[in-house]
C-alpha cells in the first residue's frame, strides 16, 4: 500500500513572487498564511521585493501590485499606496488602492479609483458597493443609495450590499433596521470584518461585553485586521483585567502605525501598572474612565447628521461631551432634538451625561480672576493638562484630583498635589519642570 503523499510545504516567495492569484486580486491564498508563523517570512520577503524596486532592480507592474497589496494585508496602508499608484492599467492595482485610500480616510479619492478599477474590469459590482461606501462617507447619503439601487439586482445576494445598505440606515439613524442588514451580511460572510464591526460596537454600546468581544475577535480573524476592532477589543480586554491580550491588540495596532497616539498611551498605562503601588481596583476604575473620555466620538456608530454636527463644534471625544450642556449642544447649526436623544443614549450606554462636568463659573474665584487677564493669558490657562505631556503616574493624579486644564493646575499648592495617593517628590519636580518650560509654576511656589 502506497503512503499517502505530504503535502508540500508552501512557498512564501513563490507565493509574493510568482503565483498569478496575487497580482489579479486574489488574496486568499496570502491570508491563509498571514496569520500563521509564516508571517515573518511574509515580512521578509515583501521587504526583498521592495529592496529590489527601490533600486530599480524590478519595476514591473506585476510587482509593483504584488508588494502594494501585501502590505495592504498587513494594515500598512500608507506604504501600499506608495507602489499601487504606480499602476495604471491593472483593476486590481487600482481595487487595492481605493480601499488603501479608504482606510486612511481620503474617499472623494477612493471614488474615483474604484470607478477605474471596474472600468478596468475588476469586478464591477463590488467596485460600485464599495463606491457607494466612499460617496457616504462624504456625507452623501441619498447619492449613495441610488448608487446601491442602481446594481441591486446584480449586487443583492452580496453580504457586501447588505452592509452598505446596515451603513445607509444607520446614517439615518434607524438603528434597528442597520441591525438586521449587518447581521444578514455576517450571516452571508462570517469574516465580513466590517459588518462584524459595526455588530460588536453595538453590542458594547449596550453593555452586552461578551458578545461584543466575540465579534470583534471574530472580525479579526483574517488580515488586513482593523484598527478601530483592535483598539476596541484591547479595552475591553483591559476591563475584564486580560492584560496580556489587551497589550497584544495595542502592539497589533503599532505594527501598522507606531505614530498611533492612543494605542501608545494604552500601551503605555498597562505596562506601567506593575510600577505603580496603590489600591488597584479604585485605580482600574480610574483608567477606564480616563481611557473612555479620551475615547473620540467617532469610535461610535452616530447618524452623519450627529457627526458633522459635532465636527463643527469641535467636539472630539466623550470627555468634551460630558464639559458641554445640552442647551450649548442645541444651539449648534443643525443640532436637533433627534441628534440629541441619540447622544443621550450612546453617553448613557456607557455610564455617562452629557454636561456632567460642567463646573460652575460665575460664582467661582478661578473665573473671576480669569476675568482679569487678557485674551493670550486666558488661552494659556484655557490649555488641556494633557499638553504638559505627562507620565502615566501624573496623568492619573491629575485625573483624581479632576485638574483637566493648566488654569486648574496652577491653582494648587505643592503640598495639595502632595496629598494625592501616589503623588511623590519625583512627580512633583516633574510639574514643576514641565510648567517651567512654559513660563507657569504652582500656588506659593
Amino acid at each position: 500500500m502506497t503512503a499517502a503523499k505530504e503535502p508540500e510545504p508552501i512557498s512564501v516567495a513563490n507565493l509574493i513572487r510568482k503565483d498569478t492569484a496575487l497580482e489579479n486580486g486574489d488574496i486568499r491564498p496570502l491570508e491563509r498564511i498571514i496569520t500563521g508563523p509564516l508571517l515573518s517570512q511574509v515580512r521578509q520577503e515583501l521587504a526583498d521585493l521592495r529592496s529590489d524596486i527601490d533600486v530599480g532592480k524590478d519595476n514591473s507592474a506585476s510587482s509593483l501590485t504584488r508588494v502594494g497589496i501585501g502590505y495592504y494585508l498587513l494594515g500598512q496602508h500608507a506604504k501600499a499606496i506608495e507602489y499601487l499608484s504606480k499602476v495604471n492599467k491593472s483593476g486590481a492595482a487600482r481595487f487595492y488602492y481605493a480601499l488603501c485610500l479608504m482606510s486612511l480616510e481620503q474617499f472623494a479619492e477612493a471614488d474615483q479609483q474604484f470607478q477605474k478599477a471596474a472600468d478596468l474590469g475588476y469586478d464591477p459590482v463590488q467596485c460600485h458597493l464599495l463606491r457607494a461606501g466612499a460617496i457616504r462617507q462624504q456625507g452623501k447619503v441619498d447619492e449613495a443609495e441610488a448608487v446601491l439601487k442602481k446594481i441591486a439586482k446584480e449586487a443583492a445576494g452580496r453580504a457586501e450590499y447588505s452592509y452598505q445598505m446596515g451603513c445607509i440606515w444607520s446614517d439615518r439613524g434607524d438603528t434597528y433596521r442597520a441591525i438586521e442588514y449587518f447581521e444578514r451580511a455576517a450571516d452571508m460572510d462570517p469574516h465580513h470584518a466590517r459588518a462584524l464591526f459595526r455588530l460588536a460596537s453595538e453590542n458594547s454600546n449596550r453593555g452586552n461585553d461578551e458578545d461584543a468581544i466575540r465579534l470583534y475577535e471574530q472580525s479579526l480573524s483574517k488580515p488586513p485586521f482593523y484598527v478601530g476592532s483592535l483598539l476596541n477589543l484591547g479595552l475591553l480586554y483591559e476591563d475584564r483585567e486580560n492584560y496580556p491580550a489587551a497589550a497584544f491588540c495595542f502592539r497589533k495596532v503599532l505594527e501598522s502605525n507606531p505614530l498611533h497616539h492612543r494605542a501608545r498611551l494604552y500601551l503605555r498605562d498597562i505596562e506601567a501598572t506593575s510600577d505603580m503601588y496603590y489600591d488597584e481596583e479604585s485605580a482600574r476604575q480610574q483608567a477606564r474612565l480616563e481611557q473612555l473620555l479620551s475615547r473620540p466620538v467617532t469610535d461610535f456608530e452616530l447618524s452623519v447628521r450627529s457627526r458633522n454636527c459635532l465636527e463643527s463644534m469641535n467636539i472630539r471625544s466623550l470627555g468634551e461631551l460630558t464639559r458641554i450642556s445640552e442647551q450649548d449642544l442645541l444651539a449648534g447649526k443643525n443640532f436637533g432634538e433627534t441628534s440629541l436623544h441619540e447622544i443621550r443614549e450612546m453617553m448613557a450606554a456607557h455610564g455617562l451625561m452629557i454636561g456632567q462636568n460642567l463646573r460652575p463659573s460665575a460664582s467661582s474665584d478661578y473665573s473671576f480672576l480669569q476675568q482679569a487677564l487678557s485674551p493670550a493669558e486666558q488661552a494659556q490657562l484655557s490649555r488641556p493638562i494633557s499638553d504638559l505631556n505627562l507620565s502615566v503616574r501624573a496623568r492619573k493624579c491629575m485625573s483624581r484630583l479632576g485638574i483637566t486644564t493648566l488654569g486648574e493646575l496652577v491653582q494648587r499648592t505643592p503640598d495639595e498635589l502632595l496629598s494625592s495617593r501616589n503623588f511623590g517628590v519625583t512627580s512633583l519636580n516633574e510639574v514643576r519642570a514641565k510648567l517651567g518650560e512654559i513660563g507657569m509654576k504652582l500656588r506659593n511656589d
